[in-house]
């Protein structure tokens, strides 16, 4: 019973602690003036995942390194299949060159990088794979360029387009907004990371395919809402460059970090499949963007291709995962 209490609590908590960041940050960002893209890119992909990130510095910390990767790669997958898929069917999703050319090559090499640094032992012929500090150093350094790409575009970007989220506040609330959300995000990271670990242990199943189903699931829900808002609202360059900055900023960011704290152990035979999905569903926006009637358009049929490929993931995950 106390496995499901500190998930139903820490879900929500997750949740609304996001939803008070996210309108804290953008609406900081409706006073700056930045356009929509730049807010999909940053403050709102980095908002909506602020769950990963405090999910996986309590993992890390408690040393349920598991459940930090498996939330990492399992968001990522979500991310792409699952909420650009809901999100094309809601609305077709027209993309931008900058975006086709630049942010998803970069969330494809972020899945890349993955496979190659978490392999030592099919690439280095050693006798485990992990993550290490040096692998988070590196993925940090690929965070910073990506940062100063973001801040290349802020500063030429002479168009100003309206917020998915209209409301704005004074600079005393947004400051409260804030800090509530940090303080829900941390307590409701640290019931979900229990509430994991002994869901895993109480069904026989690994803290990995937990963390790769029920956590990032869970934690992409802001993901989830923030997308198919945008794309009901038909912004879809919040759609978009929500979830490609949200997949960059997992892997460049979050992952990273998880690494500098306590090195993550990987399971090759295991963790290779989820990778190999990750980089696959990367690869398959990319070619998304020029099929179909029109170039750069993610349109119904592509988003329904998506949503199936994620059903079929989990079912191997379900009948094979251990």
């Amino acid at each position: 019973m106390l496995i499901y209490i500190l998930l139903i609590i820490g879900f929500p908590l997750l949740i609304m602690g996001a939803d008070f960041l996210v309108k804290g940050a953008s609406s900081l960002a409706k006073k700056l003036n930045i356009s929509d893209l730049i807010i999909g890119l940053t403050v709102v992909a980095f908002g909506t995942s602020s769950p990963e990130l405090f999910v996986n510095i309590i993992a890390s910390v408690q040393g349920n390194s598991s459940i930090a990767v498996g939330n990492i790669i399992g968001s990522n997958i979500f991310n792409i299949l699952i909420i650009l898929g809901i999100s094309a069917i809601i609305y077709p999703l027209s993309v931008t060159a900058v975006t086709v050319y630049r942010e998803i090559p970069l969330c494809l090499l972020a899945s890349l990088l993955v496979g190659i640094l978490g392999n030592d032992v099919l690439i280095d012929r050693g006798n485990t794979s992990a993550f290490t500090r040096t692998d988070g150093i590196v993925m940090l350094t690929f965070f910073i360029v990506f940062l100063y790409h973001i801040f290349g575009i802020i500063k030429s970007q002479k168009d100003k387009l309206d917020l998915v989220i209209q409301k704005e506040y004074g600079l005393f609330k947004i400051l409260i907004l804030i800090v509530i959300g940090f303080i829900m995000l941390f307590t409701g990271s640290k019931f979900v990371v229990d509430g994991a670990a002994k869901l895993a242990h109480l069904f026989g199943v690994s803290e990995s395919v937990i963390g790769l189903t029920i956590v990032a699931c869970g934690t992409s829900v802001p993901e989830l809402a923030t997308s198919v808002v945008a794309a009901y609202r038909k912004k879809t360059d919040i759609a978009v460059g929500n979830i490609v900055g949200s997949n960059i900023f997992n892997v460049f960011c979050i992952l990273a970090v998880s690494a500098i704290i306590r090195p993550i152990p990987i399971a090759p035979m295991q963790d290779n499949i989820s990778i190999a999905v990750s980089i696959f569903a990367s690869l398959l926006l990319f070619i998304m963007m020029f099929t179909g009637r029109k170039f750069y358009l993610l349109e119904r049929w592509e988003g329904a291709v998506f949503a199936t490929l994620y059903i079929a993931y989990i079912s191997y995950l379900v009948i094979y995962g251990s």
